[in-house]
């Protein structure tokens, strides 16, 4: 069978498991977050911390949960690095660096999973498991308490409140991580990944790493997290095997943000706004994923054109098709994870994955990210709707005034002003060519991708710059936490003005959200928002090599 009719079936493949779970898991999700009973455990979790679970937050004080909770966790996990040397399991690996401790803590905190270290030969299993996994749980949980939060609220009327973070962060972990992860390990470990906490095997060579890797590629992929346990990744055959692990871990990067929008529409009382986000979601992901794979199997470099096709830094058992689908899905949901080097694709090639993570986290997104990036955006698009028209936007029945606007346009801009701000100072260092594998237009490529990913949360990387000097450990960490908790408080004040209205009634002068008309405005300001930003530096960086 050829790669291009292998990767078509397993598009369809993808596409038709999406579709089945798409309404049941979506259903449940509504159900979690709106049940007003508490389990057994989560009670006994609530006495412990002494939470009243059920006295509900305003916004700020549900932001400061956030904020609070991000804080602690950075702190445990940066501790728990310094003091790997006298932990159980940490087969003689010394403490981590100050510098990336700190890089590494915020990075797994933020859902962003960049990683400027090699796993395998730095961290012991203690702080894998008990550091790094945890937060892979943990940080996927705050973004879809966040989402859900912005959800509730479009659907309360005249009040302050938006739930209560402690309880949407339990909720979502027990009810929806933990169980979905336990599953799909036991499933990786059926087709081949490994699960071991010895430190590796002896070979005549040296020694072969081993670690618990099923339960760390689980909710890795699940939470949309994408650190992985080998330097490798998911290119690594312990972590991914075959093709059919491959493609399980791609729907898993994809099924809880897609399912997500049917949650959305349940909640509000009308799926049909859930379809309509879930289309232009799909639509740009298809695009761009016809646009990576259209450019490796049509290269136009000299050795790749005698190759017949861009082989280099790919998997033999993946193909093109299933790294394009792979590279794709990754960095269209903030993931991160990576099944081949994208600094190996061609000029075309790599662009796409970068314009997927510039395009901010909508493509599906991220775990809650997605939705409330999306959300955020549909603000903007009805905002720019109402400018044409001449009237005051409107939103599900909410009015779009100056503080709901002004939300909106932080929450977006904070990305952006994040990777430009870090690209440019990063190009006035003089240390910043040591760093780089490449100089010219790629190596720009390789600078710009990498804020992008930090400021995005998305973790992946170019592979051919070097992050590990003080300057890229501090900056990238810093564009972290401002990519990540900058958009989330501005989210939250929105939640709460919205929460604040009363519904407004449809007339003949409000727009209807759940057609193609509103899905176009949708999709062109998603496109029009990244190209006024990212053009200028995106026809430096992958658009010059690519004509180069």
């Amino acid at each position: 069978m050829s790669d291009l009719a292998a990767g078509f079936i397993q598009v369809g493949i993808l596409l038709v498991a999406l579709a089945v779970v798409y309404k049941p898991l979506g259903d449940y999700l509504a159900r979690v977050f709106t049940s007003e009973k508490h389990l057994a455990i989560e009670r006994g979790m609530y006495k412990l911390f002494r939470v009243k679970p059920d006295v509900e937050q305003r916004w700020p004080t549900y932001a400061m949960g956030v904020l609070g909770f991000s804080f602690v966790s950075v702190v445990l996990l940066y501790l728990l690095q310094r003091l790997q040397s006298v932990l159980p399991l940490s087969f003689g690996r010394g403490a981590v660096s100050p510098g990336m401790a700190f890089n590494t803590a915020v990075s797994f905190v933020t859902n962003t999973n960049w990683q400027s270290y090699v796993p395998e030969s730095v961290l012991g299993d203690t702080v894998q498991m008990a550091g790094l996994t945890v937060q892979n749980f943990l940080s996927a949980a705050v973004g879809l308490a966040v989402a859900i939060a912005l959800v509730r609220g479009f659907v309360r009327r005249q009040t302050d409140r938006l739930g209560n973070f402690w309880v949407d962060l339990t909720r979502g972990t027990i009810r929806v991580l933990l169980p979905m992860s336990a599953l799909f390990a036991l499933v990786l470990i059926a087709l081949g990944v490994t699960q071991s906490l010895k430190s590796g095997v002896d070979v005549p060579s040296g020694q072969i790493a081993l670690a618990p890797t099923a339960s760390q590629e689980a909710i890795k992929e699940l939470g949309t997290n994408g650190g992985g346990i080998f330097n490798a990744n998911s290119a690594h055959p312990f972590e991914n095997p075959n093709i059919w692990t491959n493609l399980i871990e791609i729907f898993l990067l994809l099924v809880i943000p897609v399912c997500l929008t049917r949650t959305f529409g349940t909640m509000v009382g009308n799926r049909k706004q859930g379809y309509v986000l879930v289309s232009v979601m799909g639509g740009i992901w298809a695009a761009v994923l016809a646009w990576v794979w259209l450019a490796e199997t049509h290269p136009n470099g000299p050795a790749a054109l005698l190759a017949g096709a861009n082989l280099e830094g790919k998997e033999q058992r993946f193909g093109l098709s299933a790294s394009s689908l792979f590279a794709t899905s990754t960095t269209g949901t903030s993931t991160g994870a990576v099944n081949s080097m994208h600094d190996s694709f061609t000029g075309l090639g790599g662009g796409g994955p970068l314009l997927n993570i510039l395009l901010g986290e909508v493509t599906p997104g991220g775990v809650g990210t997605g939705l409330y990036g999306i959300l955020v955006v549909a603000i903007i698009a009805m905002f720019l709707a109402g400018l044409m028209v001449g009237r005051t936007p409107e939103y599900l029945g909410k009015k779009l005034g100056r503080r709901e606007v002004t939300a909106a346009a932080i929450s977006i801009l904070a990305m952006p002003t994040v990777v430009l701000l870090g690209t440019g100072a990063a190009l006035l260092m003089p240390d910043t060519s040591s760093a780089l594998n490449n100089n010219g237009a790629h190596g720009l490529s390789e600078l710009l991708y990498a804020y992008a990913s930090a400021g995005n949360n998305n973790g992946s990387a170019f592979a051919g710059i070097t992050v590990t000097s003080n300057w890229f450990q501090s900056t990238l960490g810093v564009a972290m936490l401002l990519g990540r908790f900058v958009p989330i408080v501005a989210t939250l004040c929105l939640a709460g003005a919205l929460a604040q209205q009363k519904r407004v009634p449809e007339n003949e002068g409000t727009l209807p959200t759940t057609g193609p008309l509103f899905g176009s405005l949708l999709a062109g300001t998603i496109v029009l928002v990244a190209a006024l930003t990212f053009i200028p530096a995106l026809a430096l960086g992958p658009f010059a090599e690519a004509l180069a």
